[in-house]
């Protein structure tokens, strides 16, 4: 269960605790060393019910009655410390000016139903989201956005630097719910131009990346490669798939496998990498084309933006406050140390 840091004011001091949930073991703490307190006095009024206050340290030699209620509170005040040190007092502040450098990503990736061919294992789809949530993790400050196509392209997630955002959006992706079929790399290509042109304080150096098996060209592909290369945008194709093809996969509502589909003659659609095709179009960007016949060469491609120069996206000033929780750690620990050192009771040597 999150719960957000409580912000206050102490003494004209901006404060507060950065998890606050762990106050409930200051209140553990307190408790115990109350019930403590409760125990020994308890335990003195049984004594005293049992034998004459001026006998009972006769007949009790090295009991001690507040021993107990000492060590008992020692441990309380000692875990409630620990318990508001947890809970990270925070007191003072300092600004900071924080800047993040990268480049601006758009990920064009196919959703057409030739990507559920099995020539890539589990599929050519589910190897390149696979591939796609490995870029994510390696990217260190450059922004991402995420274009899905088939007979249509449509932005699935703007650019952010929210990566955690933009896998979510990656796992929604669906060629059973896409509403054209085929392939039209050129609207793929236009629409991530388009998410590029409009980004807010875009970077020097621009990518798309497409992912495709880059079969059935249905748009103007060459006047969209036009665009992007006179707007200094380069394009990293990956292909996805066999050069000798595979046929495609036909699925039932509950994603259960039911034929291949077929054509009008009723033999296997066999579905094939154009790798000329996807070599052309990074060319024509200034970009280059990746390919590894039973993956995605997504390790090539982060290695090959990692060279690219890193432009400043964003800066601000971020607020940080001074973490206190050391002032009230130590005095806890020492506590507890005390409480372990003091005895319940003293035993006495008896005299010969």
């Amino acid at each position: 269960m999150h719960v957000d840091p409580w912000r206050f004011t102490v003494l004209g001091y901006q404060s507060g605790l950065a998890q606050p949930l762990y106050l409930a073991l200051v209140a553990v703490g307190l408790l115990l060393g109350l019930l403590a307190l409760l125990l020994s006095l308890r335990r003195r009024s049984r004594v005293r019910a049992v034998l004459h206050e001026r006998h009972a340290e006769r007949f009790t030699p090295g009991i001690s009655v507040w021993r107990p209620a000492t060590q008992g509170s020692l441990y309380g005040l000692g875990l409630a410390l620990f318990g508001f040190a947890l809970a990270q007092p925070q007191c003072g502040t300092k600004s900071e000016l924080t800047k993040r450098r990268g480049i601006d990503v758009v990920v064009a990736l196919d959703a057409s139903k030739s990507m559920f061919a099995r020539d890539v294992q589990p599929s050519r789809l589910e190897r390149a989201k696979l591939e796609l949530t490995t870029l994510l993790d390696e990217l260190k400050g450059d922004r991402v956005g995420l274009v899905v196509f088939a007979g249509d392209a449509f932005i699935q997630s703007p650019l952010t630097s929210d990566y955690s955002a933009v896998k979510l959006f990656l796992r929604a992706v669906d060629p059973e719910v896409m509403p054209q079929g085929g392939t039209n790399v050129g609207a793929a290509l236009r629409l991530s131009m388009q998410v590029l042109e409009n980004a807010d304080r875009g970077s020097k150096e621009r990518v798309v990346v497409l992912l495709t098996d880059g079969e059935d060209f249905v748009g103007d592909v060459d006047e969209a490669t036009d665009a992007l290369k006179d707007a200094g945008v380069q394009v990293l194709t990956v292909g996805v798939g066999s050069e000798s093809g595979e046929p495609i996969p036909v699925y039932d509502r509950r994603g259960e496998f039911v034929d291949y589909k077929k054509d009008e003659n009723g033999d296997p659609v066999v579905t094939k990498l154009d790798r000329a095709g996807l070599e052309t179009i990074a060319e024509g960007t200034g970009g280059a084309f990746f390919y590894q016949p039973r993956g995605v060469a997504m390790g090539q491609v982060v290695e090959r933006i990692d060279q690219m120069q890193k432009s400043e996206l964003e800066s601000r000033v971020t607020v940080r406050y001074d973490e206190r929780f050391q002032s009230f750690a130590v005095p806890g620990l020492v506590l507890l140390v005390l409480g372990m050192m003091l005895l319940p009771s003293s035993r006495r040597r008896s005299s010969p």
